[in-house]
């Protein structure tokens, strides 16, 4: 406190003597040496240093040591020798009193301020961080600079100079009053409507939003394929085959059936019986190599969608078919149309379809095989897979079957003839045709049953992949849950066993 009054004394004292002109130059120019400190390199007398290793008593009482043969000075003794010096200010010539007077006012009044700012007993922190940022310190998150002085833009806690404010997508910018923000980056509204918001791959356009605001869309369970919910109930065309929608700027092929047809689908579609044969004889080859042949030459007709419906209503065995009927396996004599030429492709429809009656004459437990025509070859073989297996069962006296039962292990054989088209022979599931030919005196494996050489497209497998997920997904108790009970009972007990146990007891095995 001795140090603080003497500093505010020695203030009130040079008010005083600013009173007398004459002697006020040298006086302020020693009261701004004596208020602003020591120089650097010269001791202070006025406050101790203290060092990081020091106690903090010696702050408060350590004072400075005076050599033994300095005599001792009064506390006036400064003062003394400033009133001492301003008077020798008299001698001298009034220019130069004209010319320090101003800079050493000012100095005199920036002395004062600080002095009475400055807390002389703040302690020396070694630790201190040399860089702190000032009070108000920005950074521009576009430029990473000060922003200092002047113009900004601030949201959420950031900040901007106003030509740094621009879209982190197309560059410009932004003038509007409303933006998007995501992260520390600002997008105009409409770059990020386009960068982020989902848009429908059947009209092109942006989802629209629910009620609520949420953004409401469907998907394909497989393919993905994002489309506003509308487009369930405006008739858009969907692929018969892989069930995509068609997209505006896609036209599908119209099969003149009420069915229609994508481009992918299209390239491997089967249109006429002529052009099923080699994958029918193809598919009685897989049976065969699975111990599993079919002793009676059984038909098989590609058909229009209005003959297959109306041979089905005439057949007396029951509803034991999906509810698209692609195939059918008939026990009934009867007559229906089959395809007799491939029809031409004329822009987005087929044309001079020519088909034929044909009378289908029963000579065994089955009289024919129908399959739907213009489906893509591996779901015309799956279908025709799933038929045969009808055939079989009836051929090989197995009666009365429930749909689940005989539904269910119909769906098996085309699940595997499916995996033995589209996976290389070292993963396919070989369980059940080597369970089955390991019982038999046949010595058969699965044989290469591709009908096309060279194997098959990219896109091709795609497909066959997509009708193994529509197999093992179905939801109907028939072909859905009766598919997931007898593959469980397949890969358990192997094929020869439950078809054994089926024989026997009309159910499948647990």
């Amino acid at each position: 406190m001795l140090t603080q009054a003497i500093s505010y004394g020695v203030v009130s004292m040079c008010l005083l003597i600013l009173s007398s002109a004459e002697r006020r130059s040298g006086f302020m120019k020693w009261l701004c040496n004596f208020l602003k400190g020591p120089k650097p390199g010269e001791p202070n007398r006025r406050r101790p240093q203290v060092t990081a290793g020091e106690e903090e008593d010696a702050l408060w009482h350590q004072r400075p040591v005076r050599p033994k043969n300095d005599p001792p000075r009064n506390d006036n003794e400064e003062v003394d020798r400033a009133i001492a010096e301003s008077l020798t200010e008299d001698v001298r010539t009034p220019k130069e009193k004209t010319r320090k007077g101003d800079k050493d006012d000012e100095d005199l009044a920036r002395a004062i301020q600080d002095s009475l700012n400055m807390n002389p007993y703040t302690p020396y922190n070694p630790y201190a961080p040399s860089h702190a940022q000032p009070r108000g310190h920005r950074l521009c998150a576009g430029c990473k600079h000060e922003i200092g002085h002047g113009h900004y833009l601030s949201c959420m806690g950031i900040y901007w100079h106003p030509q740094c404010f621009r879209c982190n997508s197309c560059g410009h910018p932004i003038r509007e009053t409303e933006f998007t923000l995501l992260s520390t980056d600002p997008y105009h509204k409409l770059c990020y409507k386009e960068l982020h918001h989902p848009k429908c791959d059947v009209c092109l356009q942006f989802i629209p939003t629910n009620r609520s605001g949420l953004i409401e869309y469907r998907a394909h369970p497989f393919w993905g394929q994002k489309y506003c919910p509308s487009h369930e109930h405006d008739r858009t065309p969907r692929c018969c085959s892989c069930e995509k929608m068609e997209p505006r700027n896609t036209k599908y092929m119209s099969l003149g059936d009420g069915r229609s047809l994508c481009m992918e689908c299209l390239g491997s579609a089967v249109m006429d019986t002529g052009e099923c044969q080699p994958l029918y004889h193809s598919i009685r080859d897989y049976y065969e190599g699975m111990n599993m042949k079919l002793d009676q030459q059984i038909p098989m007709l590609l058909v229009e969608r209005q003959a297959l419906n109306e041979a089905m209503e005439g057949e007396s065995r029951g509803p034991h078919h999906m509810p698209e009927t692609r195939g059918l396996c008939l026990s009934e004599e009867q007559t229906v149309s089959s395809i007799l030429r491939r029809p031409r492709i004329g822009g987005n429809r087929l044309l001079d379809m020519r088909t034929q009656p044909q009378k289908l004459t029963r000579r065994c437990e089955v009289t024919a095989i129908l399959v739907l025509y213009g489906l893509p070859r591996l779901l015309t073989g799956s279908i025709l897979a799933h038929e045969l297996m009808h055939g079989w069962l009836r051929l090989k006296g197995y009666r009365n079957l429930n749909a689940e039962v005989e539904e269910g292990i119909c769906q098996v054989m085309s699940y595997l003839w499916l995996e033995s088209e589209i996976l290389p022979s070292s993963s396919r599931h070989a369980q059940p045709s080597s369970s089955y030919a390991s019982s038999s005196s046949s010595s058969y494996s699965y044989p290469p049953t591709s009908s096309k050489k060279g194997g098959i497209s990219h896109t091709e497998k795609k497909l066959g992949e997509f009708f193994m997920h529509q197999i093992a997904h179905d939801t109907s108790t028939a072909y859905g849950d009766g598919f997931r009970t007898a593959y469980a009972a397949v890969n358990k007990y192997g094929l020869r066993q439950t078809l054994n146990h089926i024989r026997l007891t009309g159910g499948l095995p647990v």
